[in-house]
């Protein structure tokens, strides 16, 4: 079975970092697209930051552009997202999930619908 293990998150004040990590067990991310998306309360999932293992290429929302970074560690299997100059609005539940295919990570990427496997959320709580 295809297991996805994010973790990372917690309580951070205004202005912090975290990184958020995404293990997959029972395959390997070779081939496939890993994205990273979140949920505040309310609100629907939206998408944050997509990489493809095939030719490395990522896209971001525009929103998180040049505060958060998304990257990935082979041999750990493993995908990151790290979040700098963190603000109260990236508050919510962060999710990541995966897809196989051979695409690149275009921004159509980062709709949830493009992808069939999920792990469970992280909480990400950013103090004012």
């Amino acid at each position: 079975d295809v297991q996805l293990q994010a973790s990372g998150g917690g309580l951070v004040q205004a202005g912090g970092s975290l990184r958020l990590s995404c293990t997959a067990s029972g395959v390997s991310f070779d081939y496939y697209n890993i994205g990273w998306f979140r949920q505040a309360p309310g609100k629907e999932r939206e998408g944050v930051a997509c990489f493809s293992r095939s030719d490395g290429s990522t896209s971001y929302a525009d929103s998180v552009k040049g505060r958060f970074t998304i990257s990935s560690d082979n041999a750990r299997n493993t995908v990151y997202l790290q979040m700098n100059n963190l603000g109260p609005d990236h508050s919510a539940v962060y999710f990541c999930a995966i897809v196989r295919t051979v695409e690149s990570c275009g921004s159509w990427y980062l709709s949830p619908g493009q992808y069939n496997h999920w792990g469970q959320g992280t909480q990400v709580t950013v103090s004012s």
